[in-house]
């Protein structure tokens, strides 16, 4: 079939359906699976050198993040995001994290606030390294970390379905031209802002963080249609 490339999956502190849900979100970054393709569980399953079942479990997880979407008697089509879209989860996104983010600033526990820096700083080093599962992960443990200091759980549960939902757009030809790299940047600026109690200042880089991610997603899909 040679869906895939030959991955190792098993080690002992990981289930295999998670292994697998994390391979097969690897090559729906690297572009290995396409938007709008299908693709059978025991195809991949062949790739992998495995049985069809965690397989087809890792594809239910990745169909319940939004990734993919079943095909009665085919198996799954990895879901396509359109402009509309975007525009929608970024419309979203801005109307939670903005003012959370302020709310945050102005009452946060400075040492809840430090303990973000290690991880943004894991997104910068993850974007100059060009790990894009490692962006992705840090990325979103700052952003759902964050607003989870606002002790509203179904918030960070509603942001964390939109991030899912939009994660992978773009990400190989925004990596390529090194274009992660700044917006990388950002989550230490915006740290800093909250630490320094500019709660005004923190709203507006959120702002323009958010308005900066829909912009890369913008030339993602023109790199692609080109």
């Amino acid at each position: 079939m040679g869906h895939l490339k030959q991955r190792t999956l098993i080690t002992a502190t990981e289930r295999l359906r998670d292994q697998v849900a994390h391979a097969l979100r690897a090559a729906l970054i690297s572009g290995e699976l396409h938007p709008g393709e299908v693709y059978s569980a025991p195809q991949l399953a062949e790739d992998f050198g495995i049985s069809a079942t965690p397989v087809r479990e890792a594809m239910l997880d990745l169909a319940r993040e939004g990734l993919v979407e079943p095909v009665r008697n085919k198996g799954f089509r990895v879901t396509e995001v359109n402009e509309r879209d975007l525009d929608q989860y970024t419309e979203i996104r801005t109307l939670i994290e903005v003012p959370t983010t302020g709310r945050v600033t102005r009452t946060a526990a400075r040492e809840d606030l430090e303990a973000l820096r290690p991880v943004a700083e894991e997104i910068v080093r993850a974007a100059r390294d060009h790990d894009l599962i490692g962006y992705l992960e840090a990325d979103r443990q700052f952003h759902l970390t964050l607003l989870a200091l606002s002790g509203n759980e179904r918030l960070v549960e509603t942001v964390g379905d939109l991030r899912k939902r939009s994660r992978l757009y773009g990400l190989t030809a925004l990596d390529q031209r090194g274009e992660l790299i700044p917006s990388a940047e950002e989550h230490l600026e915006l740290l800093d802002l909250m630490l320094a109690g500019d709660a005004e200042g923190a709203e507006q880089c959120m702002a323009r963080h958010l308005g900066h991610v829909r912009s890369l997603w913008a030339k993602g899909s023109s790199d692609k249609d080109s």
